[in-house]
């Protein structure tokens, strides 16, 4: 039985986000039609959310006091977090990792890349949280479990010292490469680079050359700017240099990364980085609404796609007094708004 139903309201649509009054035909998941109305609800549809970059099994460790530097909590085999992971039982990490699914489905997020430790095990134990759940994963495995998963997520190529033979092994089998680079410094950028990834993650200390030949390559960067932050690998606005990134070209795309440390919230994401780093609302919605390109994922609100997007209501508070919804969304982080969800 085929079905069909529709939504009105103010929608972001295509790849520009252009605001449109239209009603939005959807027939067994795909938008069949965008149609132009004069009068719509006080409603707003927006892209759904891709996290690009995230740690999930990470939730079992979800703000355990610790301090220390980034290669004593989070760098493998021996960080904090990986000791946790693997005297965590697995059942216990599919419950965590679906828990957190949860907070991110509700929180208009539609797909997720995951960076998956703990080999085919690991894997396994994410693919399991996110059955049934209306979420699209990428789930980008390691130590084995690239080879059961849709492609391989490599630490710094520095702490992994086959990557590039993995990274190769993968292109082959037509699967996804995602290397960490750049995240404490620039000295890694390089070695990813030459295994040619699909994307990059972080890029925090990229120089000058290397935007330019991220650039040249038309390779995407993730960016998990709260993380930085976080995690103390960056004290400003310059690192990641992200004006330059978009000044050169560089695709950039939106991540929250470790659990551990960061609620896998999008729109809290895009709003840190819009404050901290000036970077226009507008670049930053597409960069986190667009979909995974790597994986050809396109969340766009468009004939054909389809559909995944959610709705706000802006029929109370102060919303309807705005004058650029995109600017709105994400500097005031609505959640309290959310009527609908769509994908």
């Amino acid at each position: 039985m085929v079905k069909e139903y529709s939504v009105s309201g103010t929608a972001l649509t295509g790849e520009d986000l252009e605001a449109r009054d239209v009603t939005i035909i959807v027939t067994d998941g795909i938008i069949t039609a965008v149609e132009e109305e004069k009068n719509v609800p006080e409603q707003w549809i927006c892209p759904a959310f891709f996290n690009a970059h995230t740690h999930l099994a990470d939730t079992i460790a979800m703000d355990i006091p610790c301090t220390g530097r980034l290669e004593e909590l989070v760098t493998p085999p021996n960080g904090l977090k990986h000791k946790i992971l693997r005297q965590t039982p697995k059942g216990d990490l599919v419950l965590a990792m679906r828990d957190t699914i949860a907070e991110m489905i509700n929180s208009g997020t539609a797909g997720f890349a995951d960076f998956r430790e703990g080999g085919s095990e690991g894997v396994s134990a994410l693919q399991q949280a996110a059955a049934s759940l209306p979420i699209h994963p990428v789930i980008l495995g390691r130590e084995g479990g690239e080879n059961i998963a849709d492609g391989a997520g490599i630490s710094s190529a520095r702490d992994v010292k086959d990557s590039a033979e993995i990274a190769g092994r993968m292109k082959r089998a037509g699967k996804i490469v995602g290397f960490h680079a750049g995240e404490r410094d620039f000295e890694d950028i390089d070695l990813a680079l030459d295994a040619a990834p699909d994307f990059l993650v972080h890029c925090t200390h990229a120089t000058d050359r290397q935007i330019r030949r991220i650039a040249d390559e038309a390779i995407p960067v993730v960016l998990c700017c709260r993380s930085n932050f976080q995690l103390q690998v960056t004290f400003g606005s310059s690192n990641p240099p992200i004006k330059k990134m978009q000044a050169a070209g560089v695709q950039i795309l939106v991540g929250t990364d470790n659990v551990m440390f960061i609620q896998p919230d999008m729109m809290h994401e895009i709003s840190f980085i819009h404050t901290a780093y000036g970077v226009p609302a507008q670049d930053l919605l597409y960069s986190a609404t667009c979909g995974f390109p790597p994986a050809g994922l396109s969340h766009a609100i468009k004939q054909g796609n389809r559909a995944s997007f959610f709705v706000l209501d802006s029929s109370w508070g102060n919303l309807h007094h705005s004058r650029d919804i995109k600017s709105t969304i994400v500097k005031r982080a609505p959640l309290g708004h959310f009527c609908a969800r769509i994908f």
